[in-house]
């Protein structure tokens, strides 16, 4: 048992402990007489109604004192939290993204009012997917982040699918001018705020991750493990995309143009630079999560991806149990009450003694 405060305790502590030093100090002064200079106790046949009367105006007050500070029990309810499903796509927004190897050349809208292209883009089956998988989980919560030279969410937790629709049809790659290398783990920080925040707010939710990239990694330093947000992570999915045998990525400068040039190969600018897709790479991270690898190589479709996701079976695990705090305030009311009928019985019994004396 504790306290929910819904009196402050200091004003508690102020207004009750000087009345409960009053009525206890009365009680003491009606058992001890001052005679010849010195104390007496009384003698055990002399009048105790006084004194037992303070006493029990002592118990009132403290009584009351414990009604203010409102005590509480914890009680847990099986099932009386919101379950639901929150979903994070991961998106590989780098240049190697932008390879041509993907698809079977598809016409696809890359942007609005930008005329139709191949889908030939690895971002081209991003895109698809993304839509995709959202559309499998009607009725959830969807969040992206994206992740380049640098990693931010590009679109906070909303049960908007129309939102989601709405960034893929406009995601592109990063500006080629402003490439740092790419480094699988860029958005683990990112992510990992946002799955704790998630968490915290609805602990009843199921979360399921779905990391989208090619697993190229150039970036000098050893990439981080997503293995420390596998605990926030209830399914999903890694989905890998490219081939090993790579292919060439076309410039981008901030508008999206089909006859960019390609990035040139550093070491022979004469030649396009090939990226190659690392699927050991999306394989260590698909296991470091808890979920499987899916190698993606066209627009088919993803509900198998999300065919086993059991929301109520994951849930039974004890996360929708609603933790509450009831009151406990009836038994102590109920004995204030009953010192209450006593102080109101003894000044009526008072009364009637006066009224035949003075009669």
């Amino acid at each position: 048992m504790n306290a929910r405060t819904v009196v402050p305790v200091a004003v508690v502590l102020l207004t009750a402990v000087p009345v409960l030093l009053v009525c206890v100090g009365q009680a003491l002064a009606l058992r001890v007489e001052r005679t010849g200079g010195r104390l007496r106790v009384r003698r055990s046949d002399a009048p105790r109604a006084g004194g037992w009367t303070w006493w029990r105006r002592a118990a009132l007050v403290v009584v009351l004192g414990v009604v203010g500070l409102t005590p509480t029990t914890a009680a847990t309810q099986a099932g009386g939290a919101r379950v639901g499903v929150q979903v994070w796509f991961v998106v590989d927004r780098t240049g190697s993204m932008a390879a041509e190897d993907w698809g079977p050349g598809d016409p696809v809208v890359r942007g609005p009012g930008l005329p139709p292209e191949p889908a030939v883009q690895r971002l081209d089956g991003v895109r698809h997917d993304v839509v995709s998988l959202a559309g499998d989980l009607p009725g959830g919560s969807y969040a992206v982040v994206g992740f380049a030279d640098e990693a931010g969410t590009q679109l906070p937790l909303t049960d908007d699918v129309n939102a989601v629709r709405a960034w893929a049809q406009t995601v592109t790659q990063e500006v080629t001018a402003g490439s740092a290398g790419t480094s699988r783990d860029r958005a683990l920080e990112v992510l990992t705020r946002s799955l704790q925040d998630a968490r915290d707010r609805d602990p009843a939710m199921v979360r399921l991750v779905f990391y989208l990239s090619d697993g190229e990694q150039t970036a000098d330093a050893e990439p981080g493990s997503f293995a420390e947000v596998a605990e926030l992570v209830d399914g999903g999915a890694v989905l890998g995309y490219g081939t090993a045998a790579g292919a060439p990525m076309r410039e981008f400068d901030g508008v999206a143009r089909p006859d960019a040039p390609y990035i040139p190969d550093p070491d022979d600018p004469s030649r396009p630079a090939l990226s190659r897709a690392d699927e050991a790479a999306l394989r260590e991270v698909a296991a470091e999560l808890g979920v499987p690898y899916v190698h993606r190589d066209g627009p088919t479709p993803t509900a198998d991806l999300v065919a086993d996701v059991d929301v109520a079976a994951i849930a039974a695990d004890g996360r929708a149990d609603l933790s509450t705090q009831r009151d406990l305030v009836w038994p102590f009311a109920l004995l204030a009450g009953a010192l209450l009928a006593a102080e109101a019985w003894t000044w009526a019994r008072a009364s009637s003694r006066r009224r035949r004396r003075t009669s």
